[in-house]
This record gives structure tokens, sequence and C-alpha cells, in this order.
């Protein structure tokens, strides 16, 4: 498989998915499984590339959008994609350039974190479940490698229904795209997805009254 291939089937992914971004704000009616979500995951898309004078950037990305979504307390976090009703995949836009893929720094077997009125602490026990078949990419894409990137220069916060295997393989239920959306402490992916729940409740309100 030729590199230009996860490049072209990236954009066609982007293309086929009603997305959501700083310039349209085109409102997006969520479907009930995300409504009536209890759980969620948010972990680093496995494409996620870290610029390699910032290797930290997505681990970084991911534990801000915890912690704004611990502050919103609509969902409960956990740290396995079969007990999570949502999967929430981010990923930090970058220049082109030279990037390093599964880098060490995105493993978390400690999990410790504290917002104003909560604490959360976790421990992961063995190697997590892959969240997209490696079959489709081989042992070698599941190592630390070196790689020229070329990806979105936008911040990129994905919602995938949880509790099947290899959740990130179908396409996502929602998304948002735009510069510095997952930077804290005001997480602008966070609250783009709350106001979308917030719209597609009173949709659904609406429907039921008629």
């Amino acid at each position: 498989m030729s590199v230009r291939t996860p490049i072209v089937l990236l954009l066609l992914s982007l293309l086929s998915v009603p997305q959501l971004d700083a310039k349209k704000k085109t409102k997006q009616l969520l479907p009930d499984s995300v409504l009536n979500a209890e759980t969620a995951l948010v972990v680093v898309h496995p494409n996620a590339g870290e610029p390699l004078t910032n290797p930290m950037i997505n681990r970084t990305a991911q534990d801000q959008v915890e912690k704004a979504m611990m502050k919103w307390g609509r969902f409960r976090l956990v740290m396995s994609a079969q007990t999570a009703d949502l999967v929430i995949a981010v990923r930090k836009g970058h220049a082109n350039g030279p990037t390093i893929r599964n880098s060490p720094a995105e493993d978390r077997p400690v999990i410790g974190q504290q917002t104003d009125g909560e604490i959360r602490v976790g421990v992961q026990r063995g190697r997590p479940p892959d969240l997209v078949d490696p079959g489709r990419g081989g042992s070698e894409s599941r190592r630390p490698h070196i790689n020229n990137e070329v990806g979105p220069s936008e911040d990129t916060f994905e919602v995938y229904r949880g509790g099947v295997e290899y959740p990130l393989d179908a396409a996502p239920v929602w998304r948002y795209m735009a510069k510095e959306a997952l930077n804290g402490p005001q997480v602008d992916a966070v609250e783009q997805f709350r106001k979308a729940i917030a719209d597609s409740e009173e949709q659904r309100r609406l429907r039921q009254k008629h």
C-alpha cells in the first residue's frame, strides 16, 4: 500500500461524514444512541501523529478534553471501549512534516486528574483492545515510527458509538474541526458537542409533542 493511500482514505472519510466547523455552524441532529449515552471513553485517534518538536501534543489534548468532560458532568468517563457508550477520538492539527506515530508518550498506565469538583484515578491493566482492526494495517503500523504526515491543520474531535469491536472502523456520528478546538481549559470542541446535544434534545422534545 502506498503512502498516499491512507491519505486518500482519510480525505474520503472527512467528506462522507456530516461535520461542524468554525465557519459553518450547521446544526446536526444527533441519534438517540448519543442522547441516551451515559459513559464515554476519550482516546487519541490511532492515525494521529505527533510533531517531533512536540511529542506530547495529542496526549495533552486528550487530557484537556477529559477534564472538560468531567467538568460538564453529563458522561461518566471509563477506560474501556467495551464499557463505553461513546468513544471520543481526538487529534491535534499541525503543519505537514515529519511526525512520530504510536508514540510511547500516548501510553497511560495510570490516570490521575482533578477538576474543581471531581478527582479521577484509573489504572490500565495490560494493553487496551484495538480500536481499529489491526489486520488492516499489519503489525508494523502499531510500532513507533517516523512518518512524513500530511493531515488537517485543524484540531479534530470525533464521536463514535461504543460497545462494539473496533469502534473507530465505523463512521463517526459527530465531528467537529477547528483551529485550537482542543485547547484547554475551555475546550471549544466539548462546548460545541454540548450545544449539539442540547439542540438535538430540544428537537426530540418537539417531535414528541406532535
